[in-house]
Order: C-alpha cells, then structure tokens, then sequence
C-alpha cells in the first residue's frame, strides 16, 4: 500500500538546534565551573621551594573542600563576600595552597607549620615549636636542581612536626643547605587569631612566614582566608627539562614513580 512506512524504516533523526548547543556548551562550563570551584583544582609546581615533598615539574591535585569556601576559591577571585563559608581551621603539617600575602592574584604552596597562638622560632638552623625543638633524623645527603637550574646541595632529614587538634605527629622531608643567616636563627613568632605560619620544606630556599619585613617576596602570617585548599597528592610529574613544544622528549621526562603519589 502506498504512503505506508515499512517494517525497516526507521524515524528522521531531529537535527540538533543551535540553541541546544549553546545549552549544552553552558551546562558544560557550568559544571567545570563548579568542580574546579567546590571540588578539586589542579596546581603545577613551578618552583623549589617545596623540595624534596614536591618537585619541579609536579602537578598536584588541590582539595577545594577542606577549609571551607573564600573568594579566593573562586576564579578571578569575585569580590562577592569576605571571610569563609564553611570554614575549617587546617592543621598543623598540612601542605595548602594560598593566595600570596602581598599580591592575592598569585597562589603559593607551602607546609602550614603554626596555628593561632604557636610560638615558632628557628635556632642554628633547627625549628622551635611552642618552645620545644622539632624532632628530626638525618637521611643523608641530598642533591638536586632548582628552577633556575642552580644544583641545591644539602642535608636531607625526616622532622617530626607534632600534629593539631589531637591529630598524630606528621612525619615529613625537609632540606637543609645551611644553618647560616637570617632564617636560621629568627626572633619567636606568635601566630595572631585568624592567621597561620607557613614554610617550605626547602627551608633555605623559600620565601615564607620567617620573613615579615615589607620586601616585595615577604610573605609573613598569612590570613586564613587566603587559604585555596589542601595538596593530598600527586596526580603526575614531569621533569620538563626541554621545552614544552619538543613533544617528542615527553615520555622520557615523565616520572612515573611520582604518578599518584600521596604528599606527607
């Protein structure tokens, strides 16, 4: 019979509108909006301030939830509310990013060494918590290059920073290339309510809470709501010792022993 569909035919696909693309396209960036905002965010580390814990070339995965919720959560940082929605104090050992003191609109990675009230000191080199030296064990010698390709040689060692909020003590690494000048022998801090003290664990290459002058790499205490989110691991790592358009180097400089590896 004519005019009759048959058995094997088979419905007109509707072709998609524009403004259906144009929905999808919203809802996509809306929801990469929302994980990079709420969820995690990634973070390459672009210096060495934080060796032997992270390297050059590591990209770490930022948990957005830890500590609550502050503009500085958000891209471009809208100015739309102050202080902390949901917010968590950190805890001691902790490796956050956070929005540097002097310039907001540059994340810093460091280890959160004082809370509120601690009294922090370093002398000769070692670090004085609450007025009782921080444990630490020799590993041995330690020798790596820097961002500007400068060889960093020193003492590795395993400090023993006591935990906060009945958390156990964090075991981590930290470098040592000197017990000499300023950093090694500072005045006592007292961290003010509502800030927190933070240092690399490349403690004579990093520019952290020990320095509270007004030089444009003072970091000083660093205000809580500065804090972005907590660094648990390491997503992958790449040497980068060529530049990033010599494709073809890319699989040697991969370092695969670094892929998910936890940050401690």
């Amino acid at each position: 019979m004519q005019g009759s569909e048959s058995a094997g035919d088979k419905p007109a696909r509707r072709e998609e509108t524009l403004g259906e693309s144009i929905r999808y396209f919203c809802v996509l960036l809306l929801a990469v909006f929302a994980v990079r905002s709420l969820v995690v965010e990634p973070f390459n580390i672009p210096s060495g301030s934080m060796i032997p814990t992270l390297q050059i070339g590591d990209f770490v995965l930022v948990s957005k939830f830890s500590y609550g919720y502050s503009r500085f959560s958000f891209p471009f940082s809208p100015n739309v509310f102050s202080g902390r929605i949901l917010g968590s104090e950190p805890h001691r050992g902790d490796v956050a990013v956070f929005r540097f003191t002097r310039d907001t609109s540059v994340d810093y990675i460091k280890r959160i060494i004082g809370l509120p009230g601690d009294h922090i000191q370093v002398t000769g080199g070692k670090l004085i918590l609450n007025g009782i030296e921080v444990p630490r064990t020799s590993l041995g010698h330690y020798e790596v290059l820097d961002e500007n390709n400068r060889l960093l040689s020193g003492d590795r060692y395993r400090e023993s920073l006591p935990g906060s909020a009945g958390r156990p003590t964090v075991e981590h690494d930290i470098l040592k290339l000197t017990d000499e000048g300023f950093a090694n022998d500072t005045p006592e801090y007292v961290v003010p309510e509502g800030s927190f003290f933070a240092m690399g664990d490349d403690r004579d290459d990093s520019a952290d809470s020990r320095f509270q002058g007004d030089g444009p790499e003072d970091l000083g205490f660093v205000p809580m709501q500065n804090l972005v989110g907590r660094a648990p691991i390491v997503l992958f790592s790449m040497d980068m010792r060529h530049p990033a358009w010599q494709f073809w180097y890319w699989p040697t400089e991969i370092r695969w022993n670094r892929f998910l590896h936890s940050v401690t």
